[in-house]
């Protein structure tokens, strides 16, 4: 089967597998991927990740975060930009998620960051997702 956006399952896989309340999810890897999940767990939306190599294949393995209540660290995670439309921000029009509350997460020349950390060196770039 062909997949167009592995993104968009990365970001489904982990939003299905929290409202379902599970503690790990796996995905299959790749560099991107593994930045962007790096990203979410130094932001407190995920536990941890690993990278299991044992398979024919590497996966990445994360580990979701709840709150004491047992509610996900997150409320939301939305796929910004696609395959048949890409979303480019210039560094002047990064977006502020719920108000700073969230975070928009930019592929730029200097790796994926969080938009504030994109803002304060001046960078613009993709727009691949918000978490909030």
């Amino acid at each position: 089967m062909v997949m167009t956006d592995p993104i968009a399952d990365l970001l489904t896989r982990v939003r299905n597998a929290a409202r379902a309340g599970h503690k790990q999810t796996s995905v299959g890897h790749s560099k991107f991927k593994e930045a962007l999940v790096k990203l979410l767990v130094e932001e407190g939306y995920l536990e941890a990740y690993h990278v299991d190599s044992s398979g024919a294949h590497r996966t990445i393995l994360v580990d979701l975060k709840y709150t004491a209540g047992g509610k996900p660290a997150f409320r939301g995670l939305e796929r910004v930009s696609k395959p048949g439309l890409r979303v480019y921000v210039r560094r002047e029009k990064l977006p502020y998620v719920m108000n700073g509350l969230g975070v928009a997460v930019i592929s730029t020349s200097n790796g994926v960051l969080p938009d504030y950390a994109a803002r304060r060196e001046g960078l613009g770039g993709e727009l691949i997702c918000r978490v909030w």
